[in-house]
């Protein structure tokens, strides 16, 4: 696929993802109206919408059809959001800004950004829940198992499964508590607690994306088991790539200053292994994430270029 063929899809996808995420925002009234504008705002804030984005290609390119995996889309952004909102708390990583504007906390004070957390992950899940009712109809896309009505809801309820494991403490609450407690601690972390803390602060919901739609489209077995690798190969690629643009990026392109991570002490696989040794693992990570997807049934052309370009990005 030609560059300028991926980047006008990559467009069209990445909107569509953003149209249907708005649609399923809450409306900012009542009394509760502070915390939902400050939820609405997080959102809204920006972002690449990679999670939607690959859960929808996956869902396609695996024959899914039908509108059910939409209130997944929006779910699955509404729990990244969250996690970034108390990432930003003073008590986490204390920052002012983000995509150059004012993090949730500092725009709304600190108590109503743990609020703001809260209920998009909260949200999240109300938000999921609504696929159980496009399931028991014929919007239900391709025919699973049976074609039971009992069949298709049950690919929701997996679907859902796996969103709250992989946001949680199996996944990527599991992954900032060991982040947390050893920069709290101030030691060095091995290799097996680094990669820990990657694939579950990062991989999981990369990983929860494809998974789910994979299953919302009718997989099962072998298949999710090679996805639910793609992800986390992927997941670990960019955030490898992630600490390399740390150190050798370009602020311009970047948008943000390169050396955050020295400048707070923390260990990423560069500070472990070096920026020639981060280079090739990213390499062999991204040739094993396209061998796998090189087995799954469907059109990949897509999937492919996405997976390219986020190992290779420069932002």
């Amino acid at each position: 696929m030609e560059k300028e063929v991926f980047e006008a899809e990559l467009n069209k996808r990445t909107g569509e993802a953003e149209s249907i995420i708005r649609s399923y925002l809450p409306k900012t009234e009542g009394h509760q109206a502070t915390v939902i504008e400050a939820m609405n705002y997080s959102v809204l804030v920006g972002g690449k919408r990679l999670r939607p984005v690959i859960m929808k290609e996956t869902f396609r390119m695996l024959g899914g059809k039908g509108k059910f995996i939409d209130p997944f889309m929006a779910a699955i952004e509404m729990i990244h959001t969250y996690s970034l909102v108390h990432d930003d708390l003073p008590a986490m990583d204390n920052d002012r800004l983000r995509r150059g504007k004012p993090t949730t906390w500092s725009m709304y004070g600190e108590a109503m950004g743990i609020l703001a957390g809260d209920g998009l992950l909260n949200y999240a899940f109300e938000t999921a829940a609504k696929s159980f009712e496009m399931c028991s109809t014929s919007d239900s896309g391709r025919e699973v198992s049976a074609g039971t009505e009992y069949s298709r809801l049950k690919v929701c309820t997996d679907a859902l499964t796996v969103l709250a494991r992989k946001a949680g403490i199996y996944g990527m609450v599991g992954g900032q508590t060991l982040d947390v407690e050893a920069e709290k601690a101030g030691r060095q972390i091995t290799e097996e607690e680094l990669i820990f803390i990657h694939e579950n602060k990062t991989s999981a919901m990369i990983e929860s994306a494809f998974l789910i739609g994979g299953i919302l489209a009718g997989e099962g077995g072998a298949s999710l088991e090679r996805l639910e690798q793609i992800g986390r190969k992927l997941g670990l690629a960019f955030q490898i790539r992630d600490d390399y643009l740390d150190v050798k990026g370009d602020e311009k392109i970047l948008g943000k200053p390169i050396g955050s991570d020295e400048e707070s002490g923390k260990q990423t696989y560069v500070t472990l292994h070096g920026l020639e040794k981060a280079e090739e693992e990213v390499e062999r990570l991204s040739k094993e994430t396209l061998e796998l997807l090189a087995k799954m049934p469907g059109n990949h052309e897509f999937m492919e270029e996405l997976i390219k370009s986020l190992i290779t990005r420069e932002k």
